[in-house]
């Protein structure tokens, strides 16, 4: 899943590329991936790329003074932009993994793909984001917010550290790959209770936030859209590496699974040696 590093640079990218250009066409090729229908995708044509900004997890581009194309790319969206398109007709409804196409008058422009059955991509065309439910509902930035504010807002809302990092109503741009991250980093249990966590816990998860998301920006920043995922994964240290000794105490790096996500830890690092039960409803070590 894109999360605030790469949706930051996607931002980025479409600010070098494609800033100045006018929209020849939108085309939607899975309606249910548009959850908007006044403005029309019709009224995009025409329209000059003014900005590309980032909201949370959120990517929106900036058409004229006034209309926003918002974007959530959830957990298994991609943009792709294009130097060129291939030759034929328009988008043909429910063909393929393309989900929404824009067409640029130099001839380049960018889809919005989505692979596997779980279609949850979602865009929005609208005059102010924050007509977009989930915009509206955002958090502080998890990159801007101080230690006053990050405190603050962990400790609004009790529960097991790792879904409430990742609450986009709590603090928005961290997701499932970038908690685990800063959870290692900070030397926490991902099952920690956020409103037990000390002050000495809470300054060390603010500043690991930082410093986890701002390497990851930095990283990603003047990478093309094609390059973002691999350059991601390059720089994870335990998130996805299962049973690969820890980097920083050469442990094995453990697993939790869920119904449909699973998290990664290092029990040396986080946990004092104890590996986490893996099992949704246990009594989970802390």
């Amino acid at each position: 899943m894109p999360e605030l590093p790469e949706v930051e640079a996607l931002a980025g990218y479409l600010r070098e590329r494609a800033v100045g250009q006018r929209v020849d066409r939108v085309e939607v090729a899975a309606i249910s991936a548009l959850k908007t229908y006044e403005p029309a995708p019709a009224a995009a044509s025409g329209r000059t790329v003014t900005d590309a900004r980032r909201h949370g997890k959120f990517l929106a581009v900036v058409l004229g003074d006034d209309l926003h194309l918002v974007v959530h790319l959830a957990r298994a969206g991609w943009l792709h932009y294009r130097e060129s398109f291939p030759s034929g007709g328009p988008l043909r409804p429910g063909k393929g993994p393309i989900a929404l196409r824009v067409r640029l008058d130099d001839g380049s422009g960018f889809d919005l793909t989505e692979a596997g059955t779980q279609k949850k991509l979602a865009a929005y065309l609208v005059t102010d984001p924050a007509a977009v439910p989930g915009v509206a509902k955002l958090g502080p930035d998890a990159l801007a917010a101080d230690l006053e504010t990050f405190a603050g807002r962990l400790r609004s809302r009790r529960g097991q550290v790792k879904g409430v990092l990742t609450d986009q109503t709590v603090l928005a741009g961290v997701g499932n790959a970038y908690s685990d991250e800063i959870l290692h980093a900070a030397r926490l249990s991902p099952f920690a209770l956020s409103d037990r966590l000390t002050d000495e816990q809470v300054a060390a998860l603010h500043e690991a936030t930082g410093r986890v998301l701002g390497d990851a920006v930095s990283r990603s920043l003047g990478q093309k859209a094609a390059e973002l995922k691999g350059e991601k994964r390059s720089g994870l240290i335990v998130h996805a590496r299962t049973g690969l000794p820890c980097p920083i105490c050469g442990d094995t790096v453990r697993e939790v699974s869920f119904a449909d996500s699973s998290l990664q830890y290092c029990p040396t690092c986080q946990t004092g040696g104890k590996p986490l039960a893996d099992r949704r409803l246990s009594r989970l070590v802390r």
